[in-house]
Formats: C-alpha cells, sequence, structure tokens
C-alpha cells in the first residue's frame, strides 16, 4: 500500500516539477526571440512585390524614448486615399514578413508604414517585450508619421505578436482609430499555457504543466524588469473603445483560438471576428486572399469614414 502511495505521488508531483524547472529555464528566452535579419535578398523581395503594383518604399527611421532606433518604410499607394496604416510583424520576424497584407492595404489606396520591432530585423533593441515597450514605440512612430504626412485617419493591422502590439498601441494612443489583428496572444500569461502544453495540448498546460508556464512568466519578468504578467491585449481592448476585427486561424495550434474569443469578449468598442476555416497560424492571407481583402477593406472603411 505505502508503495502504490509512494508511485502515486511521484506520477503527481514529478511532471509539475520537472515544468516548473523547465519553465524557470526557458523564462529570459522567450526576451530575446532569433532575429531574422533584414537580408539583400528580402529587400529584393520586397521591392519586385512594390514594383509590381506602382510603387516603392522610402527609408522611415524612428528614435523612440529610451534610445533605441526602429529602422523601417513608409509605401505610398500609387493612388492615397489620405489614409495610412501601421503594419506590424509577427516574433522572429522583420518588415518583409508583412509585405502581403501591405501590398492589400496599398492596392486600395492605404499607405503604409513598415516597421521591424524592436529587437527585430534592423532595428536597434535587446529584447522584445511583445507590447509592454513597443506600445509607446507606436506613439513615437505615429508622432514622427504626423510630422511628416498629416494622415487623413490612421489605422493598424498587426500579425501574431504583431496584433498583440497593434491592440495594446491603440490602448494608449487614440489617434490609431481602427485595428485589424490576426492571431492575437490574449496575454503573455495565457501564451505561456500554450508553450507549456507544447502548443499541441494547451489543456495540460494549464493543469498538470501549469508551473513551467507560471516559473516562465515570472523568470521572465525578473529578466526584464517589467511586469511581464501585465502583457495583455485582452486588457487593452477594455481600456479603450475603439473599433477591431479580429481574425483567428481554425488550425492554429500556436495561438488558437481561444486567445482571440478572449479579446473579443473583452472589446468594448465595435467588433467583429472572422474564423478561418483550415487556416495556420497568420495564415489567412494564404487560404482566403478575397475574403481576406474584402472583410480587412470594408472594416476600414466602415469604421475609419467618419
Amino acid at each position: 500500500m505505502r508503495r502504490s502511495l509512494r508511485i502515486l505521488f511521484i506520477l503527481a508531483f514529478t511532471p509539475p516539477i520537472m515544468a516548473a524547472g523547465m519553465g524557470w529555464l526557458a523564462g529570459p528566452s522567450f526576451l530575446h526571440p532569433l532575429r531574422r535579419q533584414l537580408s539583400p535578398d528580402l529587400i529584393k523581395e520586397a521591392d519586385s512585390a512594390f514594383a509590381q503594383i506602382g510603387t516603392h518604399r522610402e527609408e522611415f527611421d524612428v528614435l523612440v524614448a529610451d534610445g533605441v532606433l526602429l529602422r523601417g518604410w513608409k509605401v505610398r499607394a500609387v493612388q492615397p486615399n489620405g489614409n495610412w496604416v501601421l503594419v506590424f510583424h509577427g516574433v522572429a520576424d522583420n518588415r518583409v514578413g508583412v509585405v502581403g497584407q501591405s501590398e492589400v492595404l496599398l492596392r486600395a489606396g492605404y499607405n503604409v508604414v513598415m516597421m521591424d520591432a524592436r529587437a527585430h530585423g534592423a532595428s536597434d533593441g535587446t529584447m522584445a517585450t511583445y507590447g509592454w515597450l513597443e506600445r509607446n514605440d507606436s506613439r513615437a512612430v505615429v508622432d514622427a508619421l504626423e510630422k511628416m504626412e498629416h494622415p487623413r485617419h490612421l489605422f493598424a493591422l498587426g500579425e501574431s505578436m504583431g496584433a498583440g502590439i497593434a491592440l495594446q498601441s491603440a490602448a494608449v494612443e487614440p489617434r490609431i482609430e481602427v485595428v485589424v489583428a490576426e492571431a492575437s496572444f490574449a496575454s503573455l500569461r495565457e501564451a505561456a499555457y500554450d508553450y507549456a502544453g507544447l502548443q499541441r495540448y494547451p489543456l495540460l498546460g494549464m493543469t498538470l504543466l501549469a508551473p513551467g508556464a507560471w516559473t516562465m512568466v515570472y523568470h521572465g519578468e525578473l529578466a526584464a524588469g517589467f511586469p511581464a504578467g501585465d502583457v495583455s491585449p485582452e486588457r487593452a481592448v477594455a481600456a479603450r473603445s475603439f473599433p477591431v476585427l479580429l481574425i483567428c486561424d481554425a488550425g492554429d495550434t500556436v495561438l488558437p483560438c481561444r486567445h482571440t474569443k478572449r479579446i473579443y469578449a473583452a472589446t468594448r468598442g465595435p467588433k467583429q471576428m472572422w474564423v478561418v476555416p483550415g487556416a495556420f497560424h497568420t495564415a489567412a492571407l494564404g487560404y482566403e486572399p478575397a475574403e481576406f481583402r474584402r472583410r480587412v477593406l470594408e472594416f476600414f472603411a466602415t469604421y475609419g469614414a467618419s
């Protein structure tokens, strides 16, 4: 009997203890994602895409409050409507990763700004904070854009990490009027459950392996010196009322649709949610290009018309 109880005790407590240890070791790693360099080949790829629609990029660099230099591009539509869209890329990516989304906007007359997030691409920065510092970076970008371009309306579109940054930026920057966000995380804490469950078993990450999620976020907070547990697009949409189109990909195992549904439930302003059948993480444009264009452009036209 005692032996059976001992075995049960070991089986019950070993996975959480091991998960906590692994989470502690992994804690600082999410602050330092792999940097996808802005290579000459990627720039050539972007230039080719812009040339096909008759436009070209302009260098646009912005120095933000803590001395980090953000590097990016401005791209003007051939027949501009006076509106600008900030387009935010995902984690471990750079501005070229959102060229496809930018093409959709440029063809419709929207000018776009494509920045490499801090600690990504060609931008400076030692760590990614998933919106904590990036929301203020967005404010600096908007300041610089307004001085040079005087946008009629200003919108944002983001993918994955970029979606979360766009939502958090709009919460503190009212000049961002409307947001389209695909595959955003609800919060870093909630996303940690998916990573603890190996992005396949989030329920396991929320239960037996939950200590791994807790220690990962906590150690990240200690290493970075900012409240990682407070990084939350879900809270952001509840803090300020602004129109939000949320896109989730039905086959997404990286950030499953439960994240989008939580954000949708918390949103105070006008809102829509589109679940893309069969699509994996941030693949809505690839799976449903015509529907992506229709929904995004109609949403901007509807809520940016005033």
